[in-house]
């Protein structure tokens, strides 16, 4: 069964609209976990517009499932990562400035840098995994650099699925298989929703985990936060 890792941000984002602590972050997460999430994302952007660094550090000892942080690796947060050690770092190379992630890592053109910053927090007992685009040689390249997972950007498969595309998984599968074969765990995440989770499932192989905010935290406006986790589980199996 791929496991699904609850994207948080949105609900710290409906937090920090109005001030205080409602909705609680540390709450929504642990009643995710209760609800049977298997894990628990969040990107802290240096604006900390949704989540707070400090968020990062008050739901470590609170989890009990597979905590993931993603981010682009800056000092700062670099620094943050080795101070909380979750089980797993998400590279990601977004800009300051950016809304959302929207493109994977060049991992021929930041092999160094990549190769760098992976080995350290391997060195610290952090599994990592690193957000590329379906290319094969972006994923071929990914090898290189060290990385335990790859994290597939998924924007483009939930777009052409929209559109009625029957092949928009293609990419994504022939990927999965190059990464498996080369030893690479896989990830899988943006944008999926409960109208596109289903079909990517049965067409990508090998895909260890699926990270879901977006989608999961509006879906659950309508149908409630765990019927939402529920029926993503009930797809995932």
């Amino acid at each position: 069964m791929t496991k699904l890792s609850v994207n948080i941000n949105k609900i710290a984002t409906l937090r920090n609209a109005r001030g205080g602590n409602i909705p609680n972050v540390a709450a929504a997460a642990q009643n995710i976990e209760k609800f049977g999430g298997q894990g628990i994302t969040v990107h802290p952007r240096p604006d900390e517009r949704h989540i707070r660094y400090n968020d990062v550090r008050e739901l470590k000892p609170l989890l009990s499932t597979e905590f993931n942080i993603e981010g682009n690796p800056i000092p700062r947060f670099i620094a943050l990562v080795l101070e909380v050690k979750p089980a797993q770092v998400t590279l990601v190379p977004d800009a300051e400035d950016a809304i959302t992630s929207n493109a994977g890592w060049d991992t021929l053109k930041h092999k160094s840098f990549l190769q760098e910053v992976i080995s350290e927090f391997k060195n610290n007992g952090i599994r990592t995994s690193i957000f590329v685009d379906p290319e094969q040689e972006k994923v071929e390249a990914a090898v290189a650099t060290g990385t335990d997972r790859i994290e597939l950007y998924t924007e483009a498969y939930a777009v052409n699925f929209a559109r009625g595309r029957h092949d928009a998984a293609e990419p994504y599968a022939r990927c999965a298989e190059i990464a498996h074969k080369l030893g690479l765990e896989i990830n899988a995440g943006h944008d999926l929703s409960l109208e596109n989770i289903k079909n990517f499932q049965e067409k990508v192989p090998h895909v260890a985990e699926v990270s879901i905010g977006h989608a999961l935290i509006a879906e659950a406006l309508y149908l409630g936060l765990e019927p939402t986790v529920k029926r993503y589980l009930e797809l995932l199996k």
